[in-house]
């Protein structure tokens, strides 16, 4: 098949660029004298560029036409990388002009990972002239390329199999080094682009990579970009964007995520330039839920989740599969398969959100059942990773799931605390809050946050040992607004103390009126246990007094 631009060619010139097709260049060669006469020849006649795809066997796979300035490669995605990062694939391409290599020649041959990118001089008598050729290098570091000239095609001498043999040799040997291919999990290339301050995008990509590690991600690299203003189409500059494909590429990335929510035009553009799958903030998020819901509340929860988040995402190819039915007016192009997915999509969220709501009867009638036991219900809410399970095992000698990882806990836990004369709370874990927490699994947890709407009192317990826990408070109360909550009574518990220096700890609690405790160290639980106290049972301070 001809690619490129066709369009004036007559058919006589179709029918001898078609004739390539039938020729086989010896593996030793970097290009055959014969078929580079041939090329220059039918290169003249036509007044464009001619370029062949060819690989490893010495196999034409595409024959190329551009104008007298370039051309334009089509899709090599079909074709996997080797080992060795390499794709198998050369290009050979005429210059009408003899003009060296280009920077789009140089850009296609890191984008594309081809073995090498030949620029075949068109002589004045129409036959080969100077010849250039480029390949990557072996390198850790940024790809680096090597350029070579030969002023006359017939000085060529490059032995092009024992060549590509001992780059491809050296090219594995280096990825081997570097980069660990049995490793199972996804290597991730982590992208943050906004127009904040540097601080704050460091931040965000340090949270970034938290998740990652939730996620059970390989980090391989992570770049940041602040441009004057978005792409609509790429989010970063084009530039940028080739940078990442050629640090994907070199890298072995098989996922990008970016720190910030994609538009679906946003996704299949990037994927479709860079071969490698792409998602979100928000996906990144719905991924961790997925993996650590365990009640059936929790995943009914994370499904509905994912659904709504990928509903308006789903694209098709337009490939008709028809639900033809018989009969006059049953006839039909019938449903396409996009249209099949969305319905069955919309017909799943349908069952979820009927489940969702028998199992909040079931909870419901459960509150009630503790409501009407007069037990104070107290829930810990806080940011994601500051210990709110921990501390409720050691508030309650119980052993809820701790990891320090972000989102450890999905799902609600409650245990019972005691305190004298027999009395008692009911402590509630929760999920954790996250800056810029996706809308929509607010509003997929918002069944599960039902259970903060009882509780007489929240526990907003902050790690005080992260360097950002004033933007994480503000970040959980702004969540809490969210969902009516800003007005219920609340108690700020700083967590982590024991990371920090005693007179600091003492001046913070005093600014935010907060109480300190190490959930790791049960001694420092008195002036939490004795604040809950006054606050649920006011006589006996005033007994005491």
């Amino acid at each position: 098949m001809i690619h490129g631009k066709t369009s004036g060619l007559k058919p006589s010139d179709l029918k001898a660029l078609e004739r390539i097709y039938r020729r086989r260049i010896p593996t030793d060669s970097l290009i055959s004298g014969e078929l580079a006469r041939y090329l220059t020849e039918q290169s003249v006649r036509i007044g464009r560029q001619i370029g062949l795809i060819i690989n490893r066997a010495g196999e034409v796979l595409h024959v190329i036409v551009g104008d007298d300035r370039e051309i334009l490669i089509p899709d090599l995605s079909g074709f996997a990388l080797g080992r060795s990062g390499l794709r198998g694939l050369r290009c050979v391409h005429t210059h009408l002009k003899q003009e060296p290599l280009s920077r789009d020649d140089l850009t296609d041959l890191e984008l594309l990972r081809l073995d090498a990118i030949v620029a075949l001089g068109v002589g004045d008598n129409g036959l080969p002239g100077r010849l250039e050729y480029a390949h990557l290098l072996p390198t850790r570091d940024k790809a680096q390329i090597e350029r070579v000239v030969i002023d006359d095609f017939h000085r060529l001498s490059l032995d092009f199999r024992a060549f590509i043999q001992s780059l491809d040799a050296e090219m594995e040997r280096l990825s081997a080094e570097t980069i660990d291919l049995e490793d199972g999990r996804e290597r991730a290339l982590l992208i943050c682009v906004g127009q904040s301050s540097r601080r704050q995008m460091e931040d965000s990509l340090a949270e970034l990579r938290e998740l990652a590690k939730t996620a059970d991600l390989q980090v391989i690299d992570q770049i940041m970009q602040r441009p004057r203003r978005l792409h609509p189409r790429y989010l970063v500059g084009e530039g940028k964007l080739r940078e990442i494909v050629i640090n994907a590429l070199q890298q072995r990335a098989t996922l990008l995520v970016f720190d910030r929510d994609l538009t679906p035009n946003q996704v299949r553009a990037i994927s479709e330039v860079t071969e490698v799958k792409v998602i979100d903030r928000t996906q990144l998020i719905l991924d961790i839920f997925a993996r650590r819901a365990q009640s059936r509340d929790g995943k009914v929860q994370v499904e509905l989740a994912q659904l709504k988040y990928i509903l308006p995402r789903l694209s098709g190819k337009g490939t008709a599969l028809s639900r033809l039915m018989g009969g006059i007016g049953g006839r039909g192009p019938g449903e396409t398969k996009l249209e099949i997915d969305r319905r069955r999509t919309r017909d799943r969220i349908r069952r979820l959100e009927k489940e969702l709501e028998a199992l909040g009867r079931g909870r419901q009638q459960r509150r009630q059942k503790r409501i009407r036991a007069g037990v104070p219900i107290v829930s810990i809410v806080g940011y994601t990773n500051a210990g709110k399970s921990t501390l409720l095992n050691a508030l309650t000698q119980s052993a809820v799931l701790t990891e320090n990882l972000l989102f450890a806990t999905i799902d609600t836990a409650t245990r019972r605390l005691r305190f004298p004369l027999d009395r008692e709370v009911i402590v509630a874990d929760t999920v954790g809050f996250i800056r810029d927490l996706p809308p929509s699994l607010v509003g997929a947890f918002r069944a599960t946050l039902e259970e903060l709407e009882d509780a007489e009192l929240l526990l907003h317990l902050v790690d005080l040992s992260n360097p950002r826990f004033a933007e994480q408070i503000e970040a959980v109360e702004k969540i809490l607004a969210s969902l009516d909550l800003g007005q219920r009574a609340q108690l700020l518990v700083f967590n982590k103390v024991d990371q920090l220096d005693k007179d600091e700890v003492a001046a913070l609690c005093r600014r935010y009126d907060a109480v300190p405790v190490s959930a790791l160290d049960r001694s420092t639980f008195g002036p939490l246990l004795a604040e809950m106290q006054s606050r649920f049972w006011p006589q006996d301070q005033l007994a005491s007094t």
